[in-house]
């Protein structure tokens, strides 16, 4: 194979660092052309700059954007957040693959992303949807019948609403199974990254909302499955880790020899598979509802989940208002009639969810 030059947004992050170890650890496979973080970890980025020496490199937003429209073979988006996406579009509209780590400027933009998209240029490095399309290799489109993400249910996972009351940041980011940045991870815990999840699988691979359901996998071994229309389901199993997805979002459609460690076989192994608790945890029914009006309404859910998460985590939320505030922010939103979105569009539905979520929770405190 070729050696692939590559940019890396959000460097400093989860996602950017592990990509970097990949890249150490196969030199002859994987070149650093561009490097960007957000700005929290500057010594970090500054090692990071040193060690590779990528031709562009920067921290912010616009850094990301302009590294993304840098010439190479692929750009991996692993920035949190809703400000991934205007560096998702500079990637697509260079032409290069797009490792998309970033799930929220596809929730965001939807169309306005999947039109700037060639044929096999999106590649997910979620690791369920990195799942799906390793599954989806195992038979024709038209034979699928659903989609099967799972969950691990985070660290609340068997607990009532009213049991969730009093939990702490502290409790919300003592994931059991993954180790992720804080916002991911207390996004899992309310399974508002499962609803994303949801609403990203539905865009990825142009399934019906009725045909992807949720299930919960608590040891994370599982990523997800395909169920075929025959009655067959193909299931991508291995330890929870990331090396995997973004291995295959570095070098797709080839795979990484080495990359993570398999499952050991020769060991007991117990796959126990739950039913989701909407009643507990409603942001998956949430987030199908707020897909089926699609628009402007994913960038809605998604925006008021961004500052309510703030709000936790800055002790001015209880948790379970969390998924309460996004629920009052989307259904007080007027998605547009208007079926093309634009840039500006999706940018102004944003700003007014982030203002909205504001105005709810200070009447909440």
């Amino acid at each position: 194979m070729q050696r692939r030059d590559v940019v890396i947004l959000g460097s400093t992050g989860s996602i950017g660092t592990q990509a970097l170890d990949l890249v150490r650890a196969n030199p002859d496979r994987f070149r650093v052309v561009g490097l960007t973080a957000g700005g929290s970890n500057p010594d970090l980025f500054a090692r990071q700059v040193e060690e590779f020496g990528p031709a562009v490199h920067g921290l912010g937003e616009q850094a990301s954007v302009d590294a993304a429209a840098h010439p190479c073979d692929v750009v991996l988006n692993g920035i949190t957040g809703a400000v991934g996406l205007r560096p998702t579009l500079a990637a697509l509209d260079a032409g290069s693959t797009l490792a998309l780590a970033n799930k929220e400027s596809l929730i965001m933009g939807g169309p306005l992303v999947l039109d700037r998209a060639a044929p096999g240029q999106l590649v997910p490095v979620d690791s369920e949807h990195s799942a799906i399309a390793q599954c989806l290799r195992g038979g024709a489109r038209d034979e699928v019948r659903r989609l099967v993400l799972t969950a691990s249910g985070g660290p609340f996972r068997g607990r009532t609403r009213e049991q969730l009351a009093d939990v702490s940041v502290a409790d919300a980011l003592a994931h059991p199974t993954w180790a992720m940045g804080p916002v991911i991870t207390i996004n899992s815990a309310t399974l508002v990254n499962k609803g994303l999840e949801v609403i990203e699988a539905h865009l990825l691979f142009g399934v019906p909302f009725d045909a992807i359901e949720v299930v919960v996998h608590p040891t994370s071994v599982v990523h997800s499955m395909v169920e075929f229309h025959d009655g067959s389901t193909l299931v991508q199993a291995s330890p929870p880790t990331m090396m995997i997805p973004i291995a295959l979002g570095l070098a797709w459609p080839d795979r990484v020899p080495d990359a993570a460690a398999s499952v050991d076989w020769s060991r007991p192994e117990t796959w126990e598979f739950l039913p989701l608790d909407d009643e507990a945890f409603p942001a998956v029914a949430l987030a199908r509802e707020a897909g089926d009006l699609g628009g402007t309404a994913p960038c809605v859910y998604n925006a008021a989940n961004e500052v309510a998460v703030d709000a936790f985590r800055s002790g001015n939320l209880p948790f379970v208002r969390i998924v309460d505030v996004v629920a009052e922010v989307l259904r007080s939103h007027d998605v547009p009639s208007e079926q093309d979105l634009s840039l500006d569009d999706v940018l102004g539905a944003d700003a007014w969810a982030r203002e909205e979520a504001l105005r709810v929770i200070a009447r909440t405190t």
